[in-house]
Order: structure tokens, then C-alpha cells, then sequence
């Protein structure tokens, strides 16, 4: 069985009616996670959450296919989490679906998130034309689409929100939907909503409560990267793999901040003063003041035909992180490390 984002609502009930294992991909690997603690939510009976990864798997194969017949340490019922990238657990799949079509009896859900991985994967070709199985792919939504699904979260949890605050929130989140469903969860619990006692949202409330890319964890590599600070880079990269941070999402955080300061450095012009026309803008409410200090930084060294440049460069990589059949984590790392680079380089204007 398969479905894509487009049909995944629809789908989803009669997968969990008849599938043992779902199988989750594509650039969205937000939205393949949202889909994925859906179905998680809608099993009758889901139990203990067992989570593996994929280098597990990929060291031992039988690993899958021994945990999805185990039961849990108070003999309840479970479900198995994977997060795997590519085709890494393609072997530890093989040998799971080995096993259900030997008859093998007792197999708890199998819930697998693959980064790096399409419909066209080796695990995709296996599972999709089984009836016990499903394959489905996520595309990165547009702000039209997240602004829209922040609009429901926020009727479900007892929020009023005008659009304008729900396409702030998408902004904000990145237009990932796990950040988004986060934020307005905080949201509720900050306004003391619920479904049975809504409560208008403010912006003072947003600007309170929701986070921005920095409390996402999106800033400090964004930061890194436009102001040029290639000592600091490459923590902030191996903390990107460590949270499993989504590469399609820190892109856009970078695109977001390359847009604000492409904006900024035309109502500067060519001969501003960067920080007394920062300075003015914070206290007009156009900049955070919290990223004041950064966006003097990076106006300074992205300006005129340079950001230009960075522009159609961040759109180049857009589109090959949506291409690309490797692991995004790898292409997004090599192409924003030249970027810090060029912007270590970049001469200071006059002030």
C-alpha cells in the first residue's frame, strides 16, 4: 500500500487495520515523523514504544525480526520505533518480512522513519505492493499548507488564531510540523486553553512563548554559517546530527535569515551605516532584538551583489537537497561550510 502526504489522512485508517509494518520517507522527514506518532496513536492497542536505530539494525540484521517477535518485560503489547537513513535496514527489513511470510505469528507494528530515502528505496520496492504493508512519502509542504495545519492543531487544543499568528508560527517552526505542533502545545498550556474553554491568542502571548529558530535549535547553526564563524562550525554540525535535526528544515532557516538580511541591506543601501541602521530597526520592532547582534554581523559581510549570490546559492541547494537520493545531511554540510567560508572572507564595509 502506498500514500504521500495527499492521501496519507484518508489512508492511515485501513492501514492500521491491515499493516504490520509502515514504512515513512522522503524530504519531509518532519512530516514522515508527525505520520508516523499518528499511526503510533490510531494502533488499538500500541503499548511499550521499543525505538532502534538504524546502525543497530545495520549491525545486526535478525535484530528487527527478534524484537517485532518479543514481547515486552510485563508481557504487553508493544510497537517497534526505527530511525534509520537510506537503506541502511534494508537487510534487518528483509528478514522481518522473511519471517511474516514464513507465517511466523506475533509481529507487533513496525514503525520505521527513514531520512535520506524516497519510494524509489530498496525498503520502499520491498514493502509497497504488500497488503500488510505501508510506504508513504512526504514532500516538504509549503507555508500555505503549514499555516493551514497549525490552524487546525490550534482548534484542537482550544486556540483562536488568526491567520496571520498561524503563518508567523509556521515561520518560526520552519515550516516543520513537529516544531509546530511543539510550539502550540506551549501555546495552549501558556493561554490556559483547551477544546472546551478557547482562548484568543495574542501576539504578546506568541512572542512569549513561541520558539524561534534560536530555541529550536536552528540559530546557532544559522548564525554560524552567515556570520562566518568557521571556528564555531563544526560543533554546530555535529550537533545537527546528533538531534537528527531535519536538513530540509535548517535550510529554510537559513533561506528565512539570507531573506531578511537581503530586505535589510536594500533599506540600507550601498552606504549605511550597518549598526545605527540595525539599531533603528530593533527599536521599530522589524528586528528581534535577540538576533540584533547576529544580523549586524552578517549584514556587514552580506551586501550588495553578495547576497544576491546567496540567494540563488540557497536555492541551488534547495533544490538538490529535494534531488538528491544521499544522505541530506551530507550535501547541506559540505555546501554551507563553503558558504561560512566565503563569508570569513568577506571584507568589513565602511562604517
Amino acid at each position: 500500500m502506498k500514500a504521500s502526504q495527499k492521501d496519507f489522512a484518508a489512508a492511515a485508517p485501513r492501514a492500521v487495520r491491515d499493516c504490520r509494518i509502515f514504512y515513512f520517507c522522503g524530504p519531509d522527514e518532519g512530516g514522515a515523523s508527525v505520520a508516523a506518532a499518528r499511526i503510533a496513536a490510531m494502533l488499538p492497542d500500541a503499548g511499550e514504544r521499543v525505538e532502534l536505530s538504524g546502525a543497530d539494525l545495520r549491525r545486526d540484521q535478525v535484530a528487527l525480526a527478534d524484537e517485532a517477535r518479543s514481547t515486552s518485560l510485563f508481557a504487553g503489547a508493544r510497537h517497534l520505533w526505527v530511525r534509520t537513513q537510506g537503506d541502511e535496514s534494508a537487510a534487518a527489513v528483509e528478514n522481518l518480512v522473511g519471517q511474516i511470510d514464513a507465517g511466523e505469528g506475533g509481529i507487533c507494528p513496525v514503525l520505521i522513519i527513514a531520512t535520506a530515502a524516497t519510494d524509489k528505496s530498496r525498503i520502499a520496492k520491498l514493502l509497497e505492493k504488500r497488503g500488510d504493508a505501508l510506504v508513504a512519502m512526504f514532500y516538504p509542504p509549503d507555508l500555505g499548507q503549514v499555516t493551514g495545519a497549525v490552524r487546525t492543531m490550534a482548534d484542537k487544543a482550544g486556540i483562536r488564531l488568526n491567520g496571520d499568528l498561524a503563518e508567523r508560527l509556521a515561520r518560526a517552526a520552519g515550516l516543520d510540523v513537529r516544531l509546530a505542533q511543539s510550539e502550540v502545545d506551549k501555546l495552549a498550556l501558556y493561554l490556559g486553553a483547551a477544546p472546551a474553554a478557547p482562548v484568543t491568542a495574542t501576539p504578546e502571548a506568541f512572542e512569549a512563548i513561541c520558539a524561534r529558530t534560536e530555541d529550536d535549535g536552528f540559530a546557532p547553526l544559522v548564525n554560524a554559517v552567515l556570520s562566518g564563524d568557521t571556528a564555531r562550525l563544526p560543533a554546530e554540525l555535529r550537533r545537527m546530527r546528533e538531534m537528527s535535526m531535519s536538513p530540509v528544515a535548517v535550510l529554510l532557516a537559513i533561506e528565512r535569515r539570507a531573506a531578511q538580511l537581503a530586505g535589510l541591506a536594500t533599506r540600507l543601501g550601498p552606504a549605511g551605516n550597518v549598526e545605527r541602521f540595525v539599531e533603528a530597526e530593533s527599536k521599530a520592532r522589524r528586528i528581534f532584538w535577540k538576533d540584533r547582534r547576529d544580523i549586524t554581523v552578517q549584514l556587514q559581510r552580506w551586501r550588495g551583489a553578495r547576497i544576491g549570490r546567496l540567494n540563488a546559492r540557497l536555492l541551488a541547494l534547495h533544490q538538490a537537497l529535494l534531488a538528491s537520493s544521499n544522505p541530506g545531511e551530507t550535501l547541506l554540510a559540505q555546501e554551507i561550510t563553503q558558504i561560512a567560508r566565503f563569508a570569513a572572507t568577506a571584507a568589513r564595509p565602511r562604517r
